[in-house]
């Protein structure tokens, strides 16, 4: 038996805890006063409620409303909404400390216990006190009503269990039937039943148990027998019996060494958990009552225990917090072989399933007296060639053992082992048809043994391993905690290796190519030679996996079934509502193991991956068949066809007018956009609807848009652009129809028809312009009729000499639509309306190149290029003797191709030379090849700004150039300076490139202004350093790796300085982001005396805003860079004030223990196993969503360009 920890929680003493009947919480109550709500599932604070005064030790949630109730030292009973997390109502009545409050399971009763020796019954609906139980003469510490009957059993320390009956209370209590009543119930009625002293006749007691000989702690029913378990400051554990007359001891357990708080049953079974101050848990065997298992810990006292009415979970409170565990693993041993499943039941026997007809047999084998009594059997190897299988029982310690027996050929029940052969190992499994490997932890030896049982060979392996696992005939996985570790037995060989982090389960491809390693919270898929593929990270614990017929990863969580692609993509197949163990998955039947050892058969739709998987593959026949034949729909896979470039296929199945309006936009569908516009009819549609069809020249969409949005003088514009004059004149019309002077003479301008224009200026009483424009157009007559209107002569007017009259052009043609190469339809959109002749997905191949090829073959007559007509006989078998050959050098050899293409003349100058030898950017620099060096660092590093690097380019330039200034009237005297001057050697001759030596003094001042808080100018001198080694060559590796190492610092520097002060920029009322910014600000790999001021900020601000247990890991942290002086004895304050605590007030996406990385964008956790993209100049991690941006540490290199790397060797 093992207890398996599933949550943990620190804070102050607590002293009771409930689990809730559905949902993975419980309720924890604490001697500060306040009731913590843990999802204990996901690790996580839910909420606090802190309205007693004192401790509060009682806790129950109801069984089926979303209420729960509290007791405290305040005396009072607290009943709580779950929905609005208030407290609904108080009950008082109590005259002292209340020990233990809980409901009734079916009525709407709450009974509590207290230190005023009562035990009290509340109805919570009309808020009432309905009994008070007097009996005993000393505090009571327990009371509880019976899971079916009308039973209560108390526990106080007047050394008695009291069992009460309140039949009667129910019976008044309940609703009148309304019915004659029977002879009998008139008669029962009739009799007085049994009163107490004080006359009470609802609620009496009916047994008083004698026996312990100090004050009895706790007493509880079984849930389905007769029995009562309680415990007591005597130490000891008794187990009653009750009948319908009486009720008797039936024996005890001893083994504590210190009083015993709280014992329970188990819910499911013949078990007995009890918890007590000697700093334990044990286990008690129901049957025989000896000691099955104890669980120790170190410092703190266990108060209380709870159980989960339905899991296999237990809750103890102890000290420092409370702790969630059950007791073993509840993983059906199984093993698949073709279309059979092998597997143990609950009961330890051994049954199959077969997956085709989909039914099991009669168990076979009963493993029951395998092993010790409650140990569980971990691993089952299936022999199909023996017909023989092979277990490990045990808890995986030294205790272990494994066994090896024959299946019976007739299924004819549960027979025992006929033929069993067992030895001690921790693990076991068939590796061959007639061998089998053993392992053990103890003596760290892999032993190889024949089916009699004996040794064949022994292989010491180191103690890192922590579990051995089959992998393929003849080797096995060896599970490290850091890696696995391929090895073949036969060999005495490791093969491959993979760097995963604590690996439990292994699950294989049915084509062995594929391995998927699950660890709690990850789940990563390599290849069948531990090559990695992909990774990914659940914050829900991974149970099992199992590969899809189409090579599809399904795996399990505690509460869905999932999928990943190898690619990475992944999703929620179906959710469930208890845990399943995936053992195959064929079609559309997901074949688990439940925890009860039975088979459930689960239906999933496959229809989502096998979609994307076939869109991965570029499987486009696949594709088209799933469109056709599947109801495939929903806001995810059409995200998931857009993100992949397929807006068209998702096209096809959005009924969405809005969705598939964006979609038809994307694809540059005008006709489906303009269906949908129809439908939206929205004034934004319709604007993004013209401005595509203006794009693509769709003349008639752009009218008929703007003639919806009733844009005329847009619409003019467009029948002037287009030449339709029919349209511009129906325009002018409209205009005039529409009183809108002003379109009217832009109108007439369009149409040059003048004397409209004229008309309108006369209309609106303008007769200058109207005289001015009849007279430069030669239209004297009307001019003078204006002047006659206007009263004034010829002579009054004086215009300037005119001189002829332009010629306007006129329209030679009205166009239409422009035209456009027709696009031809994508292999979805052919088949979806039914032109599937002659439709392939291989590309057409062109003949435009083979018309090239065969004029060039032409015109450069018989030649032949390509023929080799000797036979190579002198080459020895392409034993080629090239040892000796200068075959240069690859990364020189680009730098001068790019150099060549850039039109640089490399000639046997003192550039020349430099420009040859150089393969670092610099070199080129220095020879003031700009432009070449410029590509040179785009290639390597994946800079596009180089604006930064100006100041770095001239300084390397002028620093390699010497000017000595002549006699008078001739130029000054040019020399270059190299970086040897003593090289002779043309081969090594490069020019003197400056900032090396600068390098640490630079890196010491931007420390200095660190300290100094100078944060901005301390960036600036971190990214002035990281220029100056991307322009740099130095001779040796050492000096190389030396100026990675401060590239390095130089980048968590400005990452952790960034981050800083993003937080100090922050609003004052975002205390999430200021608490997270701070929490990375600690992450930078600072140095200690730096990292101690990031730790202190993080530290004073959780703590300043009651996020305490963050600010004790803070704490904690600065206390191991810091040990003593004043900043120390404030962090130990602060420690000890936060640990009484201990708990988050607001919850942060900030795991300490957690691997991650920050992005540098962003300044959000990059966990490990998910998804980055890099720069290529300091390795910064971004979010992939950052791809193609530049760089915020460094400012001149792209996010996620490709790129060779850094270069800086001469």
């Amino acid at each position: 038996m093992k207890l398996l920890t599933k949550f943990e929680s620190k804070s102050s003493k607590a002293k009771g805890v409930a689990f809730h009947p559905k949902r993975p919480w419980i309720l924890v109550t604490l001697y500060s006063s306040t009731i913590q709500l843990w999802d204990y599932r996901m690790g996580t604070l839910i909420d606090r409620f802190e309205e007693h005064d004192g401790p509060v030790r009682g806790i129950d949630f109801h069984p089926t409303q979303p209420i729960f109730v509290s007791g405290g030292d305040d005396y009072t009973i607290k009943v709580w909404s779950l929905q609005t997390r208030k407290c609904m109502f108080t009950l008082t009545g109590h005259l002292d400390y209340i020990r233990t409050v809980f409901f009734h399971h079916d009525l709407p009763w709450i009974i509590s216990c207290s230190d005023d020796q009562t035990i009290r019954i509340w109805n919570w609906q009309n808020r009432q006190e309905i009994a008070c139980l007097t009996g005993h003469n000393h505090y009571v510490f327990c009371a509880k009503f019976h899971p079916t009957e009308d039973l209560i059993v108390s526990a106080s320390l007047d050394q008695t269990v009291r069992v009460w009956d309140i039949s009667g209370l129910r019976k008044k209590h309940s609703a009148p039937q309304g019915r004659i009543r029977s002879f009998e119930d008139q008669l029962s009625r009739s009799n007085i039943p049994q009163q107490d002293i004080f006359g009470n006749t609802d609620a009496v007691v009916k047994y008083v148990l004698e026996g312990h000989d100090k004050g009895v702690n706790w007493a509880s029913f079984h849930p389905r027998l007769p029995l009562i378990v309680s415990s007591g400051d005597d130490r000891l554990i008794k187990l009653w019996r009750m009948s319908d007359t009486k009720a008797w001891e039936v024996d005890t357990c001893r083994g504590h060494t210190s009083n015993v708080l709280a014992v329970e049953f188990h819910p499911h079974e013949d078990l007995i958990i009890s918890v007590g101050e000697d700093k334990t848990i044990r286990t008690w065997d129901l049957n025989k009552r000896t000691a099955v298992k104890q669980f120790k810990r170190e410092n703190d006292r266990f108060w209380t225990i709870a159980a989960h009415p339905t899991m296999n979970l237990f809750a103890a409170c102890h000290d420092s917090g409370v702790m969630v565990f059950k007791l073993d693993r509840e993983r059906p041993a199984h093993a698949v072989f073709q279309n059979k499943l092998i597997f143990v039941n609950n009961e330890k026997q051994v049954q199959m399933f077969d997956y085709d007809t989909e039914r099991e047999t009669l168990p076979m084998l009963s493993l029951k007296k395998i092993g010790k009594p409650w140990t569980s059997i971990r691993t089952l190897s299936y022999n199909p060639a023996e017909r023989s299988i092979l277990v490990s029982v045990g808890d995986n310690n030294d205790n272990s053992i494994y066994c090896l027996t024959p299946l019976p050929k007739d299924v004819t029940g549960a027979i025992e082992p006929s033929d069993l052969r067992q030895g001690e190992a921790n693990f076991a499994c068939f590796i061959a048809r007639n061998r089998f490997v053993s392992y053990s932890k103890a003596t760290q030896m892999l032993e190889v043994r024949d089916l009699n049982n004996s040794t064949t060979k022994s292989i010491k392996l180191d103690s890192s391993v922590k579990d051995v696992v089959y992998a393929s005939p003849g080797t096995v996985l060896l599970l490290k905690t850091s890696s696995v570790v391929h090895y073949d037995v036969q060999q005495k060989k490791e093969l491959s290796e993979i760097q995963v982090n604590n690996v439990k389960y292994v699950s294989w491809s049915s084509d062995g190519q594929h391995v998927a390693l699950l660890s709690k919270h990850t789940v990563t898929i390599a290849s069948k030679k531990l090559e990695l593929i992909t990774s990914l990270h659940e914050t829900i614990r991974i149970k099992s996996a199992a590969w899809d017929d189409t090579g599809v990863l399904i795996y399990s969580t505690l509460n869905h079934i999932k999928y990943t692609l190898l690619n990475g993509d992944n999703g929620i197949i179906k959710t469930l509502e208890n845990t399943l163990y995936i053992t195959k998955v064929q079609g559309k039947s997901c074949y688990c193991l439940n925890r009860n050892g039975e088979v459930e058969i689960i239906r999933i739709d496959p229809t989502e991956y096998r979609f994307k998987k076939a869109l991965v593959n570029k499987n486009f026949t696949e594709v088209l068949r799933i469109i056709k034949n599947s109801n495939l729909v929903g806001q995810n896979i059409i995200g998931y066809l857009e993100k992949k470039g397929y807006p068209e296929i998702a096209l096809q199945f959005v009924e969405d007018p809005e969705t598939r309006f964006e979609l038809a936009l994307e694809c540059h569908n005008l006709e489906v956009a303009l269906d949908e516009a129809r439908k939206l009819a929205t004034p934004t549609t319709w604007g993004k609807l013209g401005k595509e069809a203006l794009t693509q020249g769709n003349v008639e969409i752009v009218e008929l848009v703007y003639q919806q949005q009733r844009l005329f003088d847009k619409l003019s514009f467009l029948y002037l652009i287009t030449g339709n004059i029919e349209k511009l004149t129906k325009m002018q019309e409209i205009a005039e129809h529409r009183g809108d002077l002003s379109s009217v003479v832009q109108n007439s301008i369009y149409l040059n028809d003048i004397e409209k224009r004229i008309e309108v200026f006369v209309q609106a009483g303008m007769f200058p312009f109207a005289y001015m424009t009849a007279k430069t157009n030669g239209l004297d007559e009307l001019a003078e009729k204006i002047l006659v209107n206007s009263s004034v002569s010829a002579s009054d007017i004086k215009l300037p000499e005119l001189g002829e009259k332009p010629k306007l052009p006129q329209p030679v043609l009205t166009a239409g639509n422009w035209p456009l190469k027709k696009s031809s339809l994508s292999f979805f959109e052919q088949a979806l309306i039914g032109q599937v002749e002659n439709l392939t997905l291989e590309e057409p191949s062109t003949t435009e190149g083979k018309e090239f090829a065969d004029s060039a073959a032409d015109a450069f007559g018989s030649e032949t290029y390509f023929e080799d007509d000797e036979a190579l006989e002198e080459d020895n078998g392409w034993d080629l003797d090239d040892d000796d050959l200068d075959v240069g050098d690859a990364d020189k050899d680009e730098a001068i191709d790019i150099a060549e293409e850039a039109g640089v003349n490399i000639g046997s100058s003192e550039i020349g030379h430099w420009i040859r030898n150089s393969r670092s950017a610099a070199g080129f620099v220095a020879a003031g090849s700009f432009e070449t060096a410029a590509q040179l660092l785009n290639k390597q590093l994946g800079i596009v700004n180089f604006e930064p690097l100006r100041s770095r380019f001239l300084e390397v330039y002028q620093a390699s150039k010497l000017y000595v200034p002549a006699t008078e009237g001739l130029g000054p005297i040019k020399a270059y300076i190299r970086s040897d001057v003593e090289e002779e050697s043309e081969k090594k001759f490069f020019p003197f490139i400056p900032g090396y030596d600068g390098l640490e003094a630079k890196l010491h001042e931007g420390f200095k202004q660190f300290r100094a808080n100078k944060l901005e100018e301390a960036i600036e001198n971190f990214r002035e350093i990281i220029y100056t080694v991307a322009i740099i060559a130095v001779p040796s590796k050492d000096e190389e790796e030396k100026c990675r190492e401060i590239l390095n610092v130089c980048r968590e520097y400005i990452l952790g300085l960034s981050i800083e002060l993003a937080r100090r920029a922050l609003p004052q009322d975002d205390i999430k982001r200021n608490l997270e910014l701070a929490a990375y600000f600690t992450r930078a790999k600072l140095q200690p005396a730096h990292r101690v001021n990031a730790l202190q900020v993080a530290m004073s601000q959780c703590f300043k805003h009651k996020n305490f247990r963050s600010a004790s890991f803070f704490a904690a942290e600065f206390l191991k860079i810091v040990s003593s002086g004043p900043r120390a004895e404030q962090a130990n304050k602060i420690k000890t004030r936060a640990d009484a605590v201990s708990t988050d007030a607001i919850e942060l996406d900030f795991d300490p223990f957690a691997d991650f990385d920050i992005c540098a964008s962003t300044y959000t956790p990059i966990y490990k196993g998910s998804a980055f993209v890099t720069e290529a100049l300091l390795g910064t991690k971004y979010q992939p969503s950052e791809k193609g941006k530049l760089c915020e540490i460094t400012k001149i290199t792209s996010i996620g360009a490709p790129a060779s790397g850094l270069r800086i060797i001469q």
